[in-house]
């Protein structure tokens, strides 16, 4: 049975949970159950994630597991007798990277995270972690950073309402009034004003893993999952679990 546990420390609730992976977004399609209804759902790439770090309280003050997902090329200097520098992979990993991954017997890895597991001291360095952590039932939270928007206007971004369109009102998509003139003579904190909308992480919580493809590392999600396709989510057991 997975058990979680919530404590606080300095002011600030951790969460520790037994089951979290790293997964790619892949996009949204629908499927039939046995009795005919239709259910939307998000197909998530989920791992194959990778031990590469193991931080212990001893050593790190905490416990929790890092890992990595996505192979990664590295980035390789060439240097000609003319002293000339040739760059390849220049995004790739580098050298103190591939140190790192190295140590623990791993390719290098595009995306690296940790998860404060409650048995981080039962894994081992170049471990998997495969989708079959999860099986269908599960809640899950799903966070991601969501698709950018760019520079919006107030009814986009905020749900205001615009004003008269005819009888010559000069009032259409404008935001309204900021603030009175002479008292207090500013704009308040928190006014809902045009600006950049989009792009923010977000966490999308009790989502139903509604199918769990073991072979291919796919999960099944019922619902929407933040972010474009080929953006990176982390499921993570759910912490408000219904």
């Amino acid at each position: 049975m997975n058990v979680r546990v919530a404590f606080r420390c300095k002011s600030q609730e951790v969460i520790i949970m037994k089951k979290a992976i790293l997964a790619t977004k892949v996009g949204m399609t629908q499927i039939f159950n046995e009795d005919g209804a239709l259910t939307p759902v998000t197909v998530l790439q989920a791992g194959p994630c990778v031990v590469t770090q193991i931080k212990t309280v001893e050593n790190d003050g905490y416990s929790a597991v890092q890992v990595g997902f996505v192979d990664k090329k590295d980035k390789i200097v060439n240097v000609d007798k003319n002293g000339k520098k040739e760059i390849v992979h220049r995004h790739g990993v580098t050298k103190a990277e591939k140190g790192h991954f190295d140590k623990a017997g791993v390719s290098g890895k595009r995306f690296v995270r940790e998860f404060k597991f409650d048995n981080a001291d039962e894994y081992t360095l170049a471990q998997e972690i495969k989708a079959d952590i999860f099986a269908v039932g599960d809640k899950i939270d799903a966070t991601a950073i969501s698709k950018g928007k760019g520079f919006q206007g107030a009814i986009k971004r905020h749900n205001q309402h615009r004003g008269p369109m005819t009888h010559g009102s000069k009032f259409h998509r404008h935001a309204g009034s900021n603030g009175a003139a002479s008292d207090p003579s500013k704009v308040f904190k928190g006014k809902k004003m045009p600006g950049h909308m989009g792009h923010k992480r977000i966490t999308i919580q009790n989502l139903e893993v509604v199918r769990v493809d073991a072979e291919n590392n796919l999960i099944l999600v019922k619902g929407s999952v933040p972010g474009p396709k080929k953006s990176l989510v982390t499921i993570k057991e759910s912490v408000k679990a219904i």
